[in-house]
Formats: structure tokens, sequence, C-alpha cells
């Protein structure tokens, strides 16, 4: 029989089968459940909310299972995946509140990590050793040692680590650094980033802890303290959580926003495999700005407001370029409009930050900001906490990752509580 005879007789024998495997469909409508990729969702609070929509809209994916100590927001999450899967096929999905549970279950493929930093790294290595493909929010760390950690544990299992640092996979971002890379700007003389200010010490009150929620598990390696609503909003209050702030689970607008705009910073200066060589913050105690760091070509790097918030200021002697989300513009004006020619060097093109994890995980290929690119702009955002609390001038080594000071060296890492090791792979 020939082929196209054979395709034609089994799509007209396959009457009442809703899924057929992609070869025949050539790609299109219902995927047989080995051609999916099955997901699991380890945080359910707002970020994997918007996630869940965004990662559903790739075919080939499946909801099987989510996660979180905070049974309301898994609760709601659950009911919300359901939705998602019913628009390609009926399957059920699993809520647990112990994410290792999650990841003991063989048939989900990989993980969307989307807790808040200070579990990103044991959750990471967790899911590495487990065989699941990982998709983890930024910033990707919450010290430099962590970062090295999943990046070994991620290459010890052979897994596809995309971080959620999805500005490399928007237009302006892209087109910015293209200009620079390509010299239409010229040599860059510095460049200057607006984002909040560093990390600071948590001084909320200790209140009752809510009955849904199992408040030693939210803290997990971290060293305990009392709930407060802030650190973990309640289910109904849509602004974003405030443990991003302090100290043991986030840090700061340094790393929730430098690891968006510095990671541009990074990639228009070809750094993904390295960074800066020195950072040197103002003296005065708590500033908020005014810390500056360079390359070692001599590329400086301000840490200041200059006019927009959370947007990149690139300098240079023919031109300068600025960036971020709502527009791409350049003085003299014509620079931001200009159309790459043949000979130039573009860089990973992405259209979708989503689908090229996805399309990464079926290839086994690097997706546009691997483990290692978002380690490396972890390490510049918490390298700048470092300097901002020490407020001492502070030589790093990016080959070896350690400083020349031994006080910063301690701060490397942090304690682990219990039984909790981010090591352990």
């Amino acid at each position: 029989m020939k082929r196209k005879d054979f395709i034609k007789n089994t799509l007209i024998g396959a009457v009442g089968i809703t899924i057929l495997p992609r070869h025949v469909l050539g790609g299109q409508g219902f995927l047989a459940p080995s051609d999916r990729i099955n997901l699991g969702y380890i945080g359910t609070g707002k970020q994997n909310s918007y996630l869940l929509k965004a990662i559903a809209k790739c075919p080939e994916t499946m909801v099987l299972a989510a996660s979180d100590v905070d049974k309301q927001k898994l609760q709601r999450f659950v009911q919300a995946a359901i939705v998602e899967n019913k628009k390609k096929a009926a399957a059920e999905v699993a809520a647990y509140r112990q994410y290792r549970e999650l990841l003991d279950r063989k048939d989900i493929d990989a993980v969307v990590i989307a807790s808040p930093d200070h579990w990103h790294a044991q959750m990471v290595v967790d899911a590495a050793k487990a065989g699941k493909d990982i998709y983890c929010e930024k910033p990707l760390s919450l010290t430099i040692a962590e970062g090295r950690a999943m990046v070994d544990a991620v290459g010890k299992y052979k897994r596809v680590f995309q971080t959620g640092s999805m500005q490399r996979s928007q237009q302006y971002f892209r087109d910015a650094v293209n200009l620079v890379r390509n010299g239409y700007i010229g040599e860059i003389k510095e460049i200057n980033v607006s984002i909040g200010g560093p990390v600071r010490a948590c001084d909320l009150p200790t209140l009752p802890t809510p009955d849904y929620l199992d408040w030693d598990n939210w803290i997990g390696p971290s060293l305990y303290r009392g709930y407060h609503p802030t650190l973990s909003p309640p289910l109904g209050d849509e602004s974003w959580a405030g443990w991003r702030n302090y100290h043991g689970f986030g840090g700061g607008y340094v790393t929730d926003w430098g690891a968006h705009m510095f990671d541009i910073v990074q990639w228009a200066l070809d750094m993904d495999r390295s960074g800066p060589v020195e950072f040197v913050p103002p003296q005065q105690p708590l500033a908020q700005e005014g810390l500056y760091f360079k390359y070692a070509n001599g590329i400086q790097v301000n840490h200041k407001r200059w006019i927009e918030g959370n947007a990149i200021q690139f300098v240079g002697t023919n031109g300068t370029i600025e960036v971020a989300r709502e527009f791409l513009r350049s003085k003299p004006e014509p620079l931001a409009k200009i159309t790459l020619k043949a000979s130039d060097k573009k860089v990973y093109h992405s259209e979708n930050h989503y689908q090229d994890w996805i399309n990464a995980v079926k290839t086994r290929k690097q997706p546009i900001v691997d483990v290692e690119t978002g380690h490396r702009t972890a390490t510049v955002c918490n390298a700048v906490n470092i300097a901002y609390e020490l407020q001492k001038s502070l030589q790093w080594d990016p080959k070896k990752e350690i400083f020349d000071n031994a006080y910063a060296n301690g701060m490397l890492s942090r304690p682990y509580r219990g039984n909790w090791d981010f090591n352990d792979f």
C-alpha cells in the first residue's frame, strides 16, 4: 500500500477516536498522550496563574498537577488548569501540598516553578534530580552559591532549563541589543539602569497564621520568622507579594527588576558567561541608588534613576539608545528605526518565551535564557546587594566567582534550616 493511501485509510478507520498521533495529523489537532509535554506547577500565586494561561497556549502542553502550601490558592489554580486542559483534551489536575510529591510522578515531564525566591534553588535541584525539565522564574537565585549549584545540578542531570527573563523574547529589547552589539551607537561610554532599591531587613510584626496556610513549609529552608500577610497575601489580594523586599526571601527591587534590566545589559555586552569585575557602592547608609559596576573592558553601569523607571539607557560615542517594555527610542531618533544589514550579527531570536522553552524540551537544545545565563544575571543582582550592604568597593572574579573581600565571600551563600540542602545532588 502506498504511504498516502495508508494514511487516508487510517484516518477513515479512526472514526470515534478523538486523539491521533501528531505525525499522522502533520502537527495539527489534538496530540496523542505520547506527544504531549505533561506539566506540573510549583507555586500557585499570581505569577504562576499568569504562566498557566501563557504556557497553555503552547499546543503540546497539558497540566497534570500543581503544588502549594496555600490551600485556597492551590484550589483556585487547579480549577483554572482544568479549564485550560479542556481546550485540548480532558485531563484532571492533582493537587499537592508538598512539591516533592509532585516531582515523584513519573508521568510529569517538566515543571514550572514560580515560588518565592528563597525556594528556587532547592526546588530546581530537586526537580533536576527527579528528571524534570524546568522553567523557573527570575531572579534565578537568592544567593550566588545557590545559582552555581542550580547550574551544576541541571548540567549533571541533563535537563532543559528556561529562566523566566521573558524580556529577551520581546522585540524592543532584542532590537536594542542588536543595535548595541553591532556598534550603531559607537563605543559604549556608560549604561544607566533605572530600577528600585536594594534588599532590606524584614521588620514586619508576627500575626496569627490563617488555617489554610502551612506557614512552616512556606518558610522552608530560610531562617524562621512569624507570619505576616505582606509576605504571603491572601487569595483575593492581587498585589505583588512583599516577600521580594526582605532578607531571607527576596533581594529587593535590585533583584526583582534587576533580573530583567541588568539581564539586558549582560545580553547587550555579550556577557552571558561572565560578568562585571568591580562593584562600587555609595558611602551613605541605606542608599537606594548610586552604585556602579564595571566590566573588564571598562564599561560602567550606573544604578540610578534617569527620568524613566524600570528602563535602560545605553550611552555611546555616536548616540544613545533607551529601552523599556513600553518603548525603544534613540538620539539621534533614526537610530532606533535602523534595519540591520545582512552582514550584522544577530542575537538569538525568540518571539514567544514559553514556546521557546517547549521547543527546547522537544529538541533538547538550549532555550534563549538557559540556566547559566540566568545564574550570571542573578549574580550581578546579588553582588550589587552585597556591595550596598557592606558599603565597600568590591573586586569580583567572574571566572572563580569570588570577591577580594572575606566578608563579601561570606555572603555568597546563606544558612539553610532543618534538613533542606541545595547542594544535595
